[in-house]
């Protein structure tokens, strides 16, 4: 009896340590450790947008939401309305939605950083599109180069003047990264040209009738102007308008950026003489892509870009 009884003890503490024992490679979808998202979860993003007034960032909002779709994500779509509070504020509650990636296109680069913070507190991964953030941990930002674009309608703008003539800068949101490079990149060129000379600079914060009611202000004040560059579409298509009631336009060139669907219209049409191209759907295409990979554990580049062209027919 006693060797029987140290036989079985034998057995059972063999069966024992082998059914403790996991077949199971270290992260294999019984491995609780396993680094990101699992693949039967849906991954869930947050999308805070600066404006949905501005035909830019509609494209790039539904460039977003269909690549989502077709990627089986679930994406929750905030407009700032152009106010910084309110995307905090925005931010803040799609914080508390659980969701898995942040993706922001900031009102402010400088005001936004709080709300990167917060998504930084609830471990939840930031990715920026279009326009940076000056401060909090971001795995990515997904633009194009805002201060080449700025060259290229620069270098435009010179050609077309035979590198002498007086110009007028239509600047966007004070703070935001777009304004800030954009106006970097065509000064580039432009404070290198003796004999041109940028007259007039205001902002008039990426909108249309603030375009026009800056434009009128400075027409007021002078019309001896040969070309304009305005940061976005938005503001060139407002210039258009004061110019075309002083009948000035067709002695002036005008540049946008974006390409916009009126302003590609404006050109053809012969209204506008060129738009720098982003390609935002493009943006938002990719910035879903780097979404997923980041959701499950994939690394990603610090900058993403987008391809820029030049619009003149």
């Amino acid at each position: 009896m006693v060797k029987w009884s140290k036989a079985l003890i034998f057995v059972l503490a063999t069966i024992l340590l082998l059914g403790a024992c996991s077949t199971d490679a270290p992260g294999s979808e019984k491995d609780n450790g396993k680094a990101g998202k699992a693949d039967d979860d849906k991954i869930k993003i947050g999308l805070s947008i600066s404006t949905l007034n501005n035909p830019f960032f509609v494209t790039l909002r539904d460039g977003a939401e269909s690549a989502a779709k077709e990627a089986g994500y679930e994406v929750v779509t905030a407009d700032a309305q152009n106010d910084p509070s309110t995307q905090l504020s925005d931010i803040e509650d799609l914080i508390q939605q659980d969701i898995d990636i942040l993706l922001v296109n900031p009102v402010d680069s400088e005001a936004v950083v709080s709300a990167v913070e917060s998504a930084n507190q609830a471990e939840i991964p930031v990715i920026t599109v279009d326009r940076s953030s000056e401060g909090g941990e971001v795995v990515t930002h997904i633009a194009s180069d805002n201060v080449a674009g700025g060259e290229i309608a620069g270098e435009f703008i010179a050609e077309q003047l035979g590198e002498k003539g007086k110009l007028v800068e239509l600047e966007g949101i004070s703070g935001s990264s777009a304004a800030r490079e954009r106006g970097e990149g065509f000064h580039n060129i432009m404070d290198k040209l003796p004999d041109i000379e940028v007259v007039a600079k205001q902002t008039a914060d990426f909108d249309r009738t603030k375009g026009l009611s800056v434009m009128e202000n400075i027409i007021q004040g002078r019309k001896d102007i040969d070309a304009i560059f305005a940061h976005n579409d938005e503001m060139a298509l407002g210039a258009i308008e004061a110019l075309e009631s002083q009948n000035m336009l067709e002695d002036v060139i005008v540049v946008g950026f974006d390409a916009t669907e009126d302003a590609v219209a404006a050109v053809k049409d012969g209204r506008m003489d060129a738009t720098v191209a982003q390609l935002p759907e493009m943006i938002g295409q990719k910035a879903i892509d780097a979404a997923g990979k980041i959701a499950t554990g994939e690394e990603v580049e610090d900058f993403i870009p987008v391809e820029l062209e030049l619009v003149t027919e």
